[in-house]
C-alpha cells in the first residue's frame, strides 16, 4: 500500500511537467518584488503624501491619473503615464487603512508596452523607522506580461521584474527629493 501511494505521488508530480509547451492554462510563475526607502519625515507626514489611493501626483512617472470611489475597497483609477494621449494603467483598491498606513490594490487593465505584467497586486506600507522618520515598502506580486512557456524578448520574466521594480524606485527617488533621507 505504501508504494502504490508514493507512485501514485511521483506519477501527479511529474504530470504537471508533461503538459505542451504554450498550454495557455499553465500560468508562469507569479513573480515578485519589493522595495524599501527611508526617509527622514515621520509617519503620517509620508502617509499624507501617498496614502490617497486617488492621488499618485507624488510619483514623476504618473502625468495624469482619474479614478472613483475615493479609499474604499473597490475604489477605481485609471493612471496614465508620460504623455497626456499615452496608454493607461487601471487599477482597483482591495483595502485601505490609514490606521496602519497600507493600502493593496491590484492591476484590472494595462497595455503591455507601458507595464509588461498581468495580474498584478501590489501593497504599498509606511511603517516608523527606529531613530526617527519613517520607512515605506512596496511589494507587489505579478505575472510577466506572456503566461506562455517560451515567451517573446520583452515580455519575459526579467523584463516584468525590472519594469516593477522601476516604477516603484522612481516613486522612492521622488519621496526622497521631497523627505530626505533620515540622519544615520
Amino acid at each position: 500500500m505504501t508504494r502504490r501511494l508514493v507512485l501514485m505521488a511521483l506519477a501527479a508530480a511529474t504530470l504537471p511537467s508533461l503538459a505542451p509547451a504554450g498550454d495557455p492554462a499553465r500560468l508562469p510563475a507569479t513573480l515578485n518584488v519589493t522595495l524599501t526607502k527611508d526617509l527622514a519625515a515621520d509617519p503620517a507626514t509620508v502617509w499624507a503624501v501617498i496614502g490617497d489611493f486617488q492621488d499618485m501626483s507624488w510619483h514623476p512617472a504618473v502625468h495624469a491619473g482619474t479614478g472613483s470611489g475615493g479609499n474604499g475597497a473597490g475604489a477605481t483609477r485609471r493612471l496614465v503615464p508620460g504623455g497626456a494621449d499615452g496608454p493607461t494603467i487601471d487599477e482597483a483598491l482591495d483595502s485601505h487603512s490609514p490606521a496602519t498606513l497600507r493600502y493593496a490594490y491590484r492591476i484590472t487593465g494595462v497595455a503591455l508596452e507601458v507595464l509588461p505584467v498581468t495580474q498584478g497586486s501590489s501593497h504599498l506600507r509606511v511603517t516608523p523607522r527606529d531613530g526617527g522618520g519613517a520607512t515605506v515598502a512596496w511589494r507587489g506580486d505579478f505575472h510577466r506580461g506572456d503566461p506562455d512557456t517560451d515567451p517573446p524578448e520583452g515580455l519575459d520574466d526579467a523584463v516584468a521584474i525590472a519594469a516593477v521594480s522601476d516604477v516603484y524606485q522612481a516613486g522612492f527617488d521622488a519621496l526622497a527629493a521631497r523627505f530626505g533621507a533620515p540622519a544615520p
